[in-house]
């Protein structure tokens, strides 16, 4: 796969998503030391980037394999941006969930008319309860980040951010992805590498997939732990996107649930933008300062989160933000 898969990506797409903006703030700027650009996905159709790879992946299937419906499985974002292309296309969708999907994310897979069948607390209990859809059903597993079609979609939200950047007199030093099965970074690594981009991946340190496999050079399972980013919590990372990312990504930020917490709050005080706590990951890695003095595109990959939850973290995090 190249950049040109993601460009032949964002002509199918137009007029499909939403060309999101890309937001400064002097005051982030400050905290981070660094120049950021923050890409607002959570702002997306569905509320994050998935929607992107969802429906390029859906759309690019044949009718007949449409009619048979979709079918995946997922913490929640994908799961409604499946259902979201599921319901564009006017076919049935089965989405398999954990049981301890956040409440914002279940309700919005139903009220986009998907069937939900709730499986375990891992990637790997909802991806075989998808399996057994399929063969009760005989619908196409729409994978969450292991494709070629979701690679190439999830790519067009680094694309759009590259080039903002670039038509507003700014080349980008440095990306930073937050990383779950591993859509988003590979999608972004293939834009980089054409660009001449540094691409950094964040991630729960309880949750450190892709961490781990780039240090070992193979990917690596690893039970999720606890973490307040639930869109981060895979097993493993996608094998297709490993072997992009191995290639491009310089480097590993692994944040805990403050540093999460806290680059949620100061996004909302700061840039009056909400996000989930994966959606911040990227932003809590910058504001480490790692990245000080360089211009840095930030992906805020989602904003589903519960209300209750934003209200905790404010409560916690607004006075050192």
């Amino acid at each position: 796969m190249s950049v040109e898969d993601v460009r032949a990506a964002a002509e199918r797409l137009a007029g499909k998503v939403v060309r999101t903006p890309v937001l400064r703030s002097p005051a982030l700027d400050a905290l981070a030391g660094a120049e950021l650009w923050l890409k607002a996905e959570c702002l997306q159709r569905i509320g994050a980037f998935k929607a992107r790879g969802a429906l390029h992946a859906v759309g690019r299937m044949s009718p007949e394999t449409r009619s048979r419906g979709v079918i995946t499985y997922s913490s929640g974002n994908h799961a409604q941006a499946v259902a979201l292309a599921a319901r564009e296309f006017g076919v049935p969708a089965t989405i398999a969930m954990p049981v301890d999907a956040p409440a914002v994310k279940v309700a919005g897979v139903r009220a986009l008319g998907a069937e939900i069948v709730f499986a375990g607390t891992t990637s790997d209990e909802r991806r075989a309860a998808a399996l057994a859809v399929q063969e009760r059903t005989g619908g196409a597993i729409v994978d969450p980040f292991d494709d070629p079609d979701i690679i190439a979609g999830q790519g067009t939200a680094t694309l759009e951010l590259v080039e903002e950047a670039l038509a507003r007199g700014s080349k980008l030093d440095a990306i930073v992805v937050p990383v779950g099965g591993g859509g988003l970074i590979a999608g972004a690594c293939l834009v980089a590498e054409a660009a001449d981009i540094a691409v950094y991946s964040a991630e729960p340190g309880t949750c450190n997939a892709l961490a781990q496999s780039l240090r070992a050079g193979a990917r690596v399972p690893v039970p999720p732990g606890p973490t307040l980013a639930d869109g981060l919590r895979p097993v493993r990372v996608g094998e297709q996107n490993f072997d992009i990312a191995r290639r491009a990504v310089r480097g590993s930020f692994e944040v805990d649930d403050d540093a999460l917490g806290r680059a949620l709050v100061a996004l909302l005080l700061h840039a009056k933008v909400l996000v989930e706590p994966s959606g911040a990951a990227g932003l809590a890695a910058a504001l480490s300062g790692a990245l000080r003095g360089r211009r840095v595109g930030v992906l805020l990959s989602g904003g589903n989160v519960e209300p209750a939850l934003v209200a905790a973290l404010i409560g916690r995090h607004a006075g050192a933000v």
